[in-house]
């Protein structure tokens, strides 16, 4: 290892990653490198919104970026005051997003009082968080933060989507976002539990395929894939601005994911009406097969009454 440019580690926290081994300047390269999907994401959102975003919009897109921000910027230089402002960056995220759920078609009594509440509780959790250097109250409430946007706005989509087939996408794109941070999740965990098993294949297999090993890195792009799904859904479903195929105004991956999503539903569906189908016409040349039987058996006369 070089020497760091930084000074040692202040953190409290160092991933699976090896310091120091490709520059000087920069602790954790993937780490810090992988951060930046979130600002890319942020300003496509920003880009690309028919209006410039402002008030609440602005403060979703900005929220994403400042967490690539603060997050190369941790593991950049892997220092205390840098940590925590990569966790703090986290519930600037999604407190906002939390507040635009609530107060959305909210009373103006009750968006003060959420106002307020959300503020109170934020403030509380950060300032116990860096005075206590308490990790677990931060996880908690950063998992029921993503569990509350969630949860609310597959509720919102029905209600502002009346076209079922555009529902249907917006749906799709809710799930593709919390399945990605799940996702992201679940790779976090192994590169925690299994850092001695990833250090040693990534020295086995060598540089440049070894950075494919660093998960905290993909923690990173999928999650942002995740925020970035969820900041642009709720700009959408609250100001109205809902198109017939929203997928086109969406950043990679989630127009080709929603389209294969759709596919395999719609493969699914026509399978079933076919079935279905299949069945009422066999039903139904058994019954005219039937009736034919039946006629033959009767007497001429009865025949020619019936017909």
């Amino acid at each position: 290892m070089v020497e760091p440019f930084w000074g040692p580690q202040t953190s409290y926290l160092n991933f699976c990653e090896e310091d120091y081994t490709i520059t000087r300047y920069i602790a954790e390269f993937i780490n810090t490198i992988s951060s930046l999907t979130y600002v890319a994401y942020g300003l496509y959102g920003l880009l690309t919104s028919p209006k410039f975003p402002t008030g609440p919009r602005l403060i979703s897109y900005c929220g994403l970026m400042g967490v690539g921000i603060c997050s190369a910027g941790y593991h950049m230089t892997l220092k205390y005051h840098t940590q925590m402002s990569d966790e703090l960056s986290m519930h600037l995220l999604t407190t906002p997003l939390i507040y635009r759920l609530l107060t959305f078609k909210a009373s103006p009594e009750k968006t003060r009082l959420i106002g307020i509440i959300l503020s109170i509780l934020f403030t509380t959790v950060m300032v116990t968080h860096m005075v206590m250097d308490e990790f677990i109250l931060h996880a908690t409430t950063f998992g029921l933060g993503v569990y509350i946007i969630a949860t609310r706005v597959l509720k919102v989509i029905p209600q502002q989507v009346k076209n079922p087939v555009t529902m249907k996408k917006f749906q799709n794109i809710a799930t593709l976002g919390l399945g990605s941070f799940v996702f992201g999740y679940v790779v976090w965990l192994i590169d925690e539990f299994a850092c001695r098993y990833l250090t040693s294949a990534r020295h086995t297999i060598g540089l440049p395929f070894a950075f494919l090993l660093e998960l905290h890195g993909w923690w990173h792009v999928f999650t942002a894939i995740g925020g970035y799904t969820a900041v642009a859904v709720i700009d959408v479903v609250t100001t109205g601005e809902v198109t017939d195929d929203p997928t086109d105004t969406f950043a990679w991956p989630v127009p080709l994911a929603v389209k294969l999503m759709s596919g395999k539903s719609s493969s699914v569906k026509q399978g079933q009406q076919s079935l279905w189908f299949q069945a009422i016409d066999k039903d139904s040349t058994h019954f005219l097969y039937a009736r034919e039987e039946r006629i033959c058996a009767r007497k001429p006369e009865e025949r020619k009454i019936n017909k």
